[in-house]
């Protein structure tokens, strides 16, 4: 017998599918500590485990986070974010009651999210995001 395709490869697309996923709190609150991020990062990696994704990459920032992640394609990207945003969201809650009176008792991210097909996921782009000068919300660079 053959091995198993990797998460994001079939027998009928021959190359991996990986997908670039973004999501904010609600209101872009700074909820996402020292603690909170540890947590946070766990619980997606085990998610992913258990959904058979393959997690590529993960970065948080206090007010929101990106990562990459490689699906079967039966999956759409528009559900594999409400999955990686749902669960850790629910158990975040539970484990930081304090979540619940800064983002609402609902959900934890907004409806809004960012996802993008990346094709395969090179070492600078596992790196972490984060390596420039930050610059203020709302600003954009012209492009030469």
């Amino acid at each position: 017998m053959t091995d198993t395709p990797p998460s994001g490869k079939t027998r009928w697309t021959p190359d991996p599918i990986a997908y670039h996923c973004g999501g904010i709190p609600g209101y872009r609150r700074t909820i996402l500590t020292d603690e909170v991020q540890g947590a946070c990062k766990t619980l997606i990696a085990e998610y992913c485990i258990q959904q058979g994704f393959t997690l590529l990459a993960l970065e948080t920032d206090v007010d929101h986070g990106h990562g990459f992640v490689s699906a079967p394609p039966r999956r759409a990207p528009a559900v594999i974010v409400g999955l990686l945003k749902g669960y850790p969201s629910r158990r975040l809650r539970e484990q930081f009651p304090r979540l619940k009176r800064q983002c609402g008792k609902e959900q934890l991210w907004t409806q809004a999210y960012y996802v993008g097909t990346a094709g395969s996921v090179s070492e600078r782009g596992r790196s972490p995001i984060y390596t420039g000068v930050p610059r203020p919300m709302g600003v954009l660079t012209p492009t030469p």
